[in-house]
């Protein structure tokens, strides 16, 4: 592997990465928005107190976005330097 198609695949996992914080953050607007509705009060994950959502969906969310973007970067690699 060449040293373009590696930071190609790298650039594209570190944008599956952001994209999946952001996945994050709109869940868990809504999980609290949900959970104020109906008067709970959430309990912080183990995992970061800052966060709400339970532990194995942060990991579940954090690894779709590695795994995603490997295989991004990997599928727009062969469209766009592919052999033709």
């Amino acid at each position: 592997m060449n040293l373009k198609k590696t930071i190609y695949i790298i650039l594209a996992i570190i944008l599956g990465v952001i994209l999946s914080f952001i996945a994050h953050a709109l869940i868990e607007i809504v999980y609290l928005s949900y959970s104020f509705y109906k008067g709970t009060s959430p309990e912080p994950s183990s995992l970061t107190p800052q966060c709400y959502l339970p532990s194995a969906l942060q990991i579940i969310l954090l690894l779709a976005g590695l795994i995603g973007g490997y295989f991004l970067g990997r599928f727009w690699w062969q469209k766009v330097y592919g052999k033709k």
